[in-house]
C-alpha cells in the first residue's frame, strides 16, 4: 500500500472506516548559563532575517573566549548555552555563519536548525482529531456504568486491554513521585483528566531554545495542535470518574512544549526540552514527533550532522540524569533497515524534494539515536497499523496506535479503531499514529518505575523488553486485503521488525 505523505509523521487523522488518509500535521540540561548583556537575544527585527544555529563545543564548562568572539565576529548573537553537554545556540542573519565558524578551534560542529528564517514559514495544521460527540458520550457512559470500577470513557479504551492496563489498575495506577514528561506541543493541564495528575514544576515552554517558565506558557493556543495534550491523556489521565483513564492515571504527567505556533519542532527546541527533564526529575521522556526540517539527517552533511549531535548529546544526558526516552517510529510504512528510503518531504519549513537516504546513515531523530525506546503501532487486532514504520533490530518495542477501522475493528462496545485521548477544552477524542503508541510504552515505562523507584533507566528498559508479550512476524501482511504484500516482517516471534521484543505489557510491570 502507499504511505500517507504529510509534513509531519507521528499522528494521523483517520476517518473510521476508511483507509489512511491525510495525518494531522503536529506540526512538524542544566538550565542555561546567564547570558551577557552584548550576547541578549537579537530583536524581533533581526529574528526576520535570521537563522537559527546550534554550534557544538566541549562539554562541561562555559564556551570559551575564543568561541564566544567568533561567534560575534561572524554575526551570531548567542541566545543561550547549553555548558553541560556543549552546545550553543545562536541566531544569526549571515548566511555563510555554520561553515565560517566550523573552522574555529574549539567548534567540534554547527549547523543550521532550520531552512526558513526567523520566525518559521509553514503552514498551519492539516486535519484533525475526532471530538467525541454527546451521543457517543452518552452511550460510552451508559456502557462504563455496567462495568465496575471504570471511568465513563473507559469501554471506548479497546488499547487499555491490548497492553492489560486495565488488570494492571486493579494492582496499582502508580506512583505520584514518578514523573512523565511530554515533549510536545504543548498540554492544557486545565483539562479534568489531566488536572490531578499535572506537575507544574517540570513543565516550560522551550520553543525558543531556552525555558520559559511564566505560568501556563507550556500550553498550546487554540490555534495550535492539540497533539501533546492527547498524548498526556493516554499516559496519564486521572482514575477519577469523570472521563477516560489513562496508562498510568496514578502518575505525574508535565508539558514541554518544543512545538513553535506553525507546527515544527526545531533542534534548539527539542535539545531545551530534554534538558529540562534531565534537571527536573523526570522519569520518563515520550516524544511523538521528529525534529524539523530533515525527515532524515545525514551526518555526511555538515549542518544536519550538527542537528544529530546536538539532540545526541541531550538526550543522553537526559537518561543520564535518570530519564528513559521512549519515541514514535513514525508513520510511512518505511522499513528502517532498507538500503535506501525516498523521502519527498525535506526540508519540511522551505520547499522540499525528493532525496535518496541510507536510513543506517541517516537518522530520524530522536527515534533512531542510541538509547531511544523506539515504538512501532499496532490496531485494534494486534497486528502493524497499517503506517507504523518497522524494521529489524530498530523497532525496540510495540503498543496501540490504532488503524483505519475498516482495517482493524474494535471488539463492542468500542466502535473506533482509533486511540481515544484528552483534547484541550475539557474534550476528548480520537487520534491515530504511532505518536499514541509511544505514549503507551511511556505509561508502562512509568509503571516500572513505580514498581521499582531505584531503577536506573537501563533497568527499566530491561524490564520493559523482558516483560513485553513476544508477538510473531505478520506472514504475509496485506492489512487492506487486497492480494499484496504490503510490508515485509523479519526476525523471530521474541524480537523482529514490527513488534520489537513484542507488545507492551502493563500488568507485568505493576506485578514483577
Amino acid at each position: 500500500m502507499t504511505a500517507p505523505l504529510s509534513r509531519h509523521r507521528r499522528a494521523l487523522a483517520i476517518p473510521a472506516g476508511l483507509a489512511v488518509a491525510a495525518s494531522l500535521a503536529f506540526l512538524p540540561g542544566t538550565p542555561a548559563a546567564a547570558t551577557p548583556a552584548a550576547e541578549a537575544a537579537p530583536s524581533t527585527a533581526a529574528d526576520a532575517t535570521s537563522l537559527s544555529y546550534v554550534v557544538n563545543v566541549a562539554s562541561g564548562h562555559r564556551p570559551s573566549t575564543t568561541v564566544r568572539r567568533a561567534i560575534a565576529k561572524a554575526g551570531g548573537t548567542i541566545v543561550t548555552s547549553y555548558d553541560r553537554i556543549g552546545v550553543i545556540v545562536v541566531h544569526s542573519a549571515n548566511p555563510d555563519f555554520a561553515k565560517t565558524v566550523r573552522k574555529v578551534r574549539g567548534v567540534q560542529s554547527a549547523g543550521a536548525t532550520r531552512t526558513a528564517p526567523l520566525p518559521s514559514a509553514a503552514t498551519t495544521d492539516t486535519g484533525a482529531p475526532q471530538v467525541l460527540g454527546g451521543e457517543d458520550l452518552a452511550a460510552a457512559k451508559a456502557a462504563s456504568a455496567k462495568a465496575e470500577g471504570q471511568d465513563p470513557l473507559e469501554s471506548l479504551q479497546w488499547d487499555l486491554p491490548a497492553i492489560k492496563a486495565d488488570k494492571a489498575h486493579e494492582k496499582s495506577l502508580g506512583s505520584k513521585k514518578v514523573t512523565v514528561a511530554v515533549i510536545d506541543t504543548g498540554v492544557d493541564d486545565t483539562h479534568p483528566d489531566i488536572a490531578p495528575n499535572f506537575d507544574r514544576q517540570a513543565s516550560v515552554n522551550c520553543v525558543a531554545g531556552k525555558p520559559d517558565t511564566a505560568d501556563g506558557a507550556w500550553r498550546p493556543s487554540a490555534a495550535e495542535s492539540p497533539h501533546g495534550t492527547h498524548v498526556a491523556g493516554e499516559i496519564a489521565a486521572a482514575k477519577n470518574g469523570v472521563g477516560m483513564t489513562g496508562v498510568a492515571p496514578g502518575v505525574k504527567v508535565a508539558g514541554i512544549k518544543v512545538s513553535n505556533p506553525d507546527g515544527f519542532f526545531y533542534t534548539e527546541a527539542v535539545v531545551c526540552g530534554f534538558m529540562w527533564a534531565a534537571e527536573h526529575g523526570v522519569d520518563v521522556t515520550n516524544n511523538s514527533y521528529y525534529t524539523d526540517p530533515w525527515y532524515f539527517n545525514c551526518k555526511d552533511d555538515p549542518d544536519q550532522k550538527a542537528l544529530v549531535e546536538a539532540v545526541s548529546r541531550a538526550s543522553r544526558y537526559a537518561e543520564k540524569k535518570g530519564a528513559v526516552n521512549v519515541a514514535a517510529a513514525g508513520n510511512e510504512n518505511y522499513d528502517l533497515t532498507s538500503d535506501e528510503i525516498t523521502d519527498p518531504s525535506s526540508p519540511n519549513d522551505t520547499t522540499p524534494g525528493d532525496r535518496t537516504v541510507d536510513p543506517s546513515k541517516c537518522l530520524d531523530i530522536p527515534t533512531q539515536l542510541p538509547g531511544v525506546v523506539t515504538v512501532a503501532a499496532t490496531g485494534a487486532k494486534g497486528l502493524k497499523s497499517s503506517f507504523s514504520n518497522h524494521g529489524l533490530g530498530v523497532i525496540d518495542i510495540a503498543a496501540p496506535g490504532g488503524d483505519s477501522t475498516a482495517y482493524q475493528t474494535p471488539e463492542p462496545p468500542a466502535t473506533s479503531g482509533l486511540i481515544l485521548g484528552t483534547l484541550p477544552g475539557g474534550k476528548w477524542g480520537y487520534m491515530a499514529g504511532t505518536s499514541m503508541a509511544s505514549p503507551h510504552v511511556a505509561g508502562v515505562a512509568a509503571l516500572i518505575k513505580s514498581t521499582h523507584p531505584h531503577a536506573s533507566p537501563a533497568m527499566v528498559k530491561a524490564l520493559l523488553y523482558a516483560e513485553a508479550d513476544a508477538t510473531a512476524c505478520t506472514k504475509p501482511y496485506d492489512i487492506d486485503g487486497d492480494g499484496k504484500v504490503d510490508a515485509v516482517c523479519e526476525g523471530p516471534k521474541n524480537r523482529n521488525g514490527f513488534y520489537g521484543w513484542g507488545m507492551a505489557d502493563a500488568l507485568d510491570a505493576v506485578t514483577w
